[in-house]
């Protein structure tokens, strides 16, 4: 196998018969998928997502894939095919028109419409190009088909790109659903035929690859949601991901079932019900829904509220209505159901919603005590079944963290895939596929780019690091005013904390032996205001750090006077 390490040098120049292949995103984290394909001097790129932020990363609202490696190349792109709509692969998209408004946008009629709702919200009119499974589109050099696959989302594609180097099929997230709620079944025939044409390059789903046997059936969750519905003594909250909409419908089918009323909480959540309800992927028979400024009037045993909140983000409907910071007040009578899987990482964000909800009293009802959502990607006998079936030439495990990654490359290896021919690759390593062999032949800038308010790219990894000592630690912050000939002290100094746990009369301690410091450096000529606010921090930090075992930021603020 081909394994990436530091120590790769820039590519060299791609020969002209070969296809680059650069993942800017989705390798080795769960999110950010993005992958660039170079041939003939063109770019095709695959979906362009964002990464959502973790609690090492305060403050940071989005992750973006880095563009530094296309910014240069903009107008050699020929399209951006989006497999799906989910925001790991179409929330980024606004940000790369920002650098080139007319780059052709190549989707299904719902991944197109979703976006074209988010794009309206950015001022930005995309040029679009809607195709559909069975379709085959040529953009430049890159000859496209497209596939049916079955996702949790509606109208997900897998795209086969034919070019003169080879065959390469991109799977995007899929699974092998036998009874999808939609009839929509992923083209296992097409995939069959592809691998009889002769595939160079397999790219496919990695994320449930340490998962053994099949994903359980979306069917089955509709008993349990009736189960759910028919024993609730008042009102029933629901919280999904905002694109889920084969849960709504679910939903939405269960409350008519039992007389009730539903009204959608949230922005994006009523934005994508509303494109779903609109392009007909969502059937909502006349008189059920209701509008929130109408709750009142609706008896709580007749109601049921859709909202987003099921990862445990802070400011999300269900987080404030759990921490009692929302207009909807939860009671001892309410029944609250979270409807989808627990994002690796999100695990104590949703615990802390369940345990608020559950101090109200709610009966909440979740994945860890009923089967309420299945996952949207294929499990370890499904990518055997793929990998058997298509018998690629040469393998690369995409879209998964490390351990998902890898699992599926043991995968292939079990299937046939020459071990030499499967490459396990991460963010930025460059993957040629040449005379029908892939490896890696170097690494270019894939870093993480952070969204703060509207602010992209300006917070760096320094920043975070402020804002978790911040965070953890808290500041000391220390303000003197010296002689701007001498040195000498002349006002101060003062000392304050916040967050550090430290009592500000405490510091009465160390102002001596600060004034002290300041007056050697002074004598010994070192005035420069730079030296002096470093013999402050280090004095400071020195004495917390001895006396509190603590560590905070250190502010020292030397003014000359």
């Amino acid at each position: 196998m081909s394994h990436p390490h530091p120590g790769l040098p820039a590519p060299p120049a791609l020969p002209e018969h070969g296809l680059r292949i650069v993942a800017l995103g989705g390798l080795g984290e769960i999110g950010r998928n993005m992958t660039v394909f170079e041939h003939g001097g063109r770019l095709l790129i695959v979906d362009c997502g964002v990464l959502f932020p973790e609690t090492e990363q305060p403050g940071i609202d989005l992750i973006l894939p880095d563009f530094e490696y296309i910014r240069d190349r903009l107008d050699l792109i020929d399209a951006v095919i989006l497999t799906h709509g989910h925001e790991d692969h179409i929330g980024a998209v606004p940000y790369l028109l920002r650098e080139r408004p007319d780059i052709p946008l190549v989707g299904s009629r719902l991944t197109l419409a979703l976006l074209e709702a988010k794009l309206t919200e950015h001022r930005i009119r995309p040029v679009t190009r809607e195709v559909s499974e069975g379709q085959r589109v040529r953009f430049g050099p890159f000859d496209c088909e497209f596939l049916a696959v079955n996702h949790s989302i509606p109208d997900a594609l897998a795209v086969a790109i034919r070019t003169p180097a080879g065959l390469v099929l991109a799977t995007g997230d899929f699974k092998m659903d036998q009874l999808p709620l939609d009839g929509r079944l992923t083209d296992l025939g097409g995939f069959a035929r592809l691998g009889a044409e002769g595939i160079d390059l397999l790219l496919s789903d990695s994320t449930n690859a340490e998962v053994p046997g099949f994903v359980t059936s979306e069917r089955s969750i509709g008993p349990v949601v009736d189960e759910v519905f028919a024993t609730a003594q008042e009102r029933i909250i629901v919280a999904c991901f905002a694109s889920h909409i084969h849960r709504v419908q679910q939903v939405l089918d269960a409350a008519v079932a039992c007389g009730r009323r539903v009204c959608f909480i949230g922005r994006s959540m009523v934005r994508n019900m509303g494109v779903a309800r609109e392009l007909g992927y969502l059937r909502v028979p006349d008189g059920v829904m209701v509008e929130p400024k109408q709750l009142d009037d609706v008896p709580p045993d007749r109601l049921v509220l859709v909202c987003t909140g099921s990862q445990g983000e802070p400011m999300s409907a269900l987080s404030r209505m759990a921490g009692r910071d929302h207009q909807i007040r939860i009671t001892e009578r309410d029944t609250v159901m979270l409807a989808s899987s627990l994002i690796p990482g999100n695990e104590t964000a949703v615990n802390r919603v369940i345990n608020g909800l559950t101090r109200w009293g709610a009966r909440v009802v979740h994945k860890g005590n009923a089967l309420v959502h299945v996952s949207g990607h294929a499990s370890a006998g499904e990518l055997l079944y793929v990998l058997n079936m298509t018998r690629p030439g040469n393998f690369m495990p995409i879209h998964g963290e490390w351990r998902h990654l890898r699992a599926h490359a043991k995968l292939a290896a079990l299937t046939g895939v020459p071990e030499d021919n499967i490459v396990i690759a991460e963010d930025g390593v460059v993957v040629d596929l040449v005379d029908g062999h892939a490896s890696i032949v170097g690494a270019v800038p894939a870093g993480y780019v952070y969204v703060d308010g509207l602010s992209v790219g300006e917070v760096t990894e320094t920043s975070l690091k402020d804002r978790r000592i911040l965070g953890e630690e808290g500041f000391v912050s220390i303000v003197v005013g010296v002689d701007s000939t001498s040195g000498k002290v002349v006002a101060g100094p003062e000392i304050h904390a916040r967050g550090a746990g430290i009592a500000n009369e405490d510091f009465d301690q160390i102002i001596e032996r600060l004034e002290a410091v300041l007056q050697d450096a002074a004598t010994s000529g070192a005035a420069d205001l730079h030296q002096m606010n470093q013999v402050v921090r280090r004095t400071v930090g020195k004495w917390v750090n001895d006396n509190y075992r603590r560590r905070p930021m250190i502010i020292p603020v030397v003014v000359e006077v």
